[in-house]
């Protein structure tokens, strides 16, 4: 998909009850996990050259798959439109071990940009059933993470998509179960969700560690401050990303009147603007910055030109490259060779 410049001067200078300023949420955008797989393509495509095949979009964001698609990136669904021999990527979400055994009988070389939070709980998920626990997986239906990580112990887990749900799942033996999550859910959601699975199960166990990535749960933190202090918020994101579409939720959910999600600020429709003074902003955790910086260039020419950056963590945490890559790499000592890219 070609990317969608923003239109500059597009919007228009509307009066305002008071002055006009965007509260921008910090933390925002890239994770450690997006920057490391993103990274993972690009050097798999200078170091191999290009066609490099990636199964599933690397990350859920359509700026991030075109700029990739641009530099030699093919995107596929499944391993068999691979030609035999070539080089794999498997995305952030995970795949399972059908497709890693998938890949292997096609003799592809394959590196795995799995986010190593994700990993976690795919280990969980296969020590669980090893014990024989019953693992109620909660999380989206069809999402590539969800997917791989039932495809783990397939007999032994059951998907809970709602708080809802949880009151009509079945068990086996419910002094044997235990809980996972998908990494990208609503961390409130996810909680009431728990809390009604405990009221009938009373003996559900809790896995080792929090499953919600750090990213996810800062950056829903971050827009549960900014969001009752402003009229409007925008979401950078794309439609396909859980965790992006969560942060709308959670904006309106925390007082915002009014929360939509944008993949490019070519999207921001004027109404929204109108009698607005104050517009919160953030954006998804695989949105690059330079999207938001688009937006608030447009805000700006809108009148929004105050900024004030709403902070409610710091993150610094990095990812070696993938395993693949570092072996074939080795030698090179740049960050970006055998790691992420340093964050602020």
């Amino acid at each position: 998909m070609p990317r969608v410049p923003g239109a500059r001067g597009r919007l228009k200078n509307t009066p305002a009850p008071q002055p006009k300023k965007v509260l921008l949420a910090a933390p925002r955008g890239y994770c450690a996990g997006v920057d490391r797989a993103v990274i993972a393509v690009e050097k798999a495509l200078e170091h191999y050259g290009a066609p490099v095949y990636v199964r599933k979009q690397i990350v859920h964001n359509v700026h991030v798959v075109s700029e990739l698609e641009s530099k030699g990136a093919i995107f596929v669904d499944e391993v068999d439109e691979v030609p035999e021999g070539a080089h794999i990527v498997f995305s952030a979400h995970g795949v399972s071990p059908a497709v890693v055994n998938a890949a292997a009988d096609r003799g592809l070389h394959a590196i795995d940009a799995t986010c190593p939070l994700v990993t976690k709980v795919h280990r969980e998920a296969v020590r669980f059933a090893r014990d024989d626990f019953e693992i109620l997986l909660i999380g989206h239906e069809g999402h590539e993470e969800v997917e791989g990580t039932a495809g783990e112990a397939p007999d032994h887990v059951t998907l809970v998509t709602s708080p809802d749900e949880a009151d009509r799942i079945e068990v086996q033996n419910p002094d044997k179960v235990v809980w996972l999550s998908q990494t990208t859910l609503s961390v409130d959601e996810t909680m009431e969700t728990v809390r009604r699975l405990r009221e009938r199960f009373p003996n559900l166990q809790n896995p080792p560690s929090d499953d919600i990535c750090y990213a996810t749960q800062n950056r829903q933190v971050a827009i549960k401050k900014v969001a009752g202090d402003a009229e409007l918020v925008i979401v950078v994101g794309s439609a396909n990303s859980s965790n992006s579409v969560r942060l709308v939720e959670v904006a309106l959910e925390y007082g915002a009147r009014a929360a939509y999600r944008v993949d490019y600020a070519s999207e921001v429709q004027q109404h929204w603007l109108d009698g607005v003074s104050t517009v919160g902003v953030t954006s998804g955790a695989s949105v690059p910055e330079e999207l938001v910086t688009e937006l608030l260039q447009d805000l700006a020419d809108a009148g929004f030109g105050a900024v004030e950056e709403v902070k409610t963590a710091e993150e610094d945490l990095m990812f070696s490259l993938p395993k693949e890559l570092r072996t074939d790499l080795q030698g090179k000592t740049d960050a970006r060779a055998l790691g992420g890219r340093q964050r602020a």
